[in-house]
């Protein structure tokens, strides 16, 4: 007689219940049972379920990347970062930065913002994602690279949730956006796939650089991101505390943190633009080229090298060795440091990691 109960989801095996006929052993990737004394046994193999890709980038839905306003003192909270897969901090005039992030068409959460004006250079990560774009207004720049690149992009319809007489309570309504979305005929399904490459299993780095806490500074705002080894994210703050979203009251996390140093300067110095008044300091971002940073994930941390040959090419990160990286599953966070801002890699292990790294070459 052979007797045997065995559970199987999604690559764990449950421990097996024993019945009278015998003992049930586990061992390897097999499972054996040895049953009466008639010698019986039989052997279960173990099957994989196979890798149907990132859960944070399933399936064919599009891209849709979303400006968000980061001024510190009246934009936070925010709401609807955690449901992103991607997530860009960039400087803008004046010292601040602003934020983009990309979600998929089919998992925008229900309210996104505070929504923001576009800037030029973020078109440049929109075309790597073949992403609808949605803004509220622009630079002289930013409309001249919206029109010239062909984006395409939304603006409008949108509810204003918080104080009058501020620019800083604009929301992206999800029903709003779909409708938007789907009257203006864009397309709905992705051309490509992500611009990650990701691992099948969540993996630690082979590192011995411990980030326990990842702190970025722009001129006039600073993100933190502090490991936490029950979740294994990155819990982030924002003006000192917890950032929590404006609606969810969830925490914003980060699964992976991408960091690295780019110049920048205005674009009255950049290229002679002096359409606008000099005090509005309009930015231009080298962000071509190569350079390099550090990635992120798990509670360490490897230094990278990222290269991104023209404006509408997609950046690539790769290890020292020149193989491209393998994320794991989860929201990544992209920290391009600017002229004037700086990072630090602190661990609880040991010495913090110097932040201190090259320019990009141009």
């Amino acid at each position: 007689m052979i007797g045997i109960i065995v559970i199987v989801v999604n690559n764990i095996v449950n421990k097996p219940v024993q019945d009278d006929s015998g003992d049930v052993k586990i061992s390897g990737e097999q499972i054996e049972t040895s049953g009466d004394e008639s010698g019986d046994t039989e052997i279960i193999e173990e099957k994989e379920e196979p890798y149907k890709g990132p859960a944070v980038f399933s399936g064919d839905s599009r891209s849709v990347a979303v400006m968000i306003d980061n001024d510190v003192k009246a934009s936070l909270p925010h709401a609807g970062l955690n449901n992103a897969y991607m997530i860009y901090e960039i400087i803008v005039e004046g010292g601040a930065s602003r934020l983009m992030a990309v979600f998929k068409y089919d998992n925008l959460p229900d309210k996104i913002g505070p929504v923001r004006s576009c800037r030029h250079y973020f078109l440049d990560y929109v075309q790597e994602h073949d992403a609808i774009y949605y803004h509220i207004g622009q630079s002289t720049q930013g409309a001249e690279a919206l029109k010239s690149r062909g984006i395409q992009d939304l603006e409008g319809d949108h509810a204003r949730i918080g104080p009058d007489k501020t620019w800083h309570n604009a929301f992206i309504l999800k029903d709003k956006a779909i409708k938007q979305i789907k009257n203006r005929g864009y397309r709905t399904t992705q051309n490509q796939d992500c611009i990650l490459k990701f691992n099948e299993k969540d993996t630690d780095l082979n590192s011995t650089k411990y980030a326990d806490v990842v702190t970025c500074k722009f001129p006039v705002s600073t993100t933190v991101f502090r490991y936490d080894e029950e979740s294994k994210v990155y819990l982030i703050d924002m003006k000192g505390q917890p950032h929590l979203d404006k609606f969810t009251k969830e925490q914003s996390y980060a699964k992976n943190i991408l960091v690295y140093r780019v110049n920048n300067e205005s674009v009255w110095d950049a290229w002679g633009d002096h359409r606008e008044v000099d005090n509005k300091k309009r930015q231009e971002i080298y962000n071509t080229g190569t350079g390099k940073g550090y990635y992120i994930t798990n509670g360490k941390a490897i230094e990278m090298q990222w290269s991104k040959p023209s404006h509408s090419s997609k950046t690539k990160y790769m290890d020292m060795s020149g193989n491209e990286i393998k994320f794991n599953d989860g929201i990544t966070w992209v920290e391009i440091i600017p002229t004037g801002g700086d990072f630090s890699i602190e661990s609880n292990h040991k010495e913090a990691t110097s932040g201190e790294l090259p320019m990009t070459n141009n």
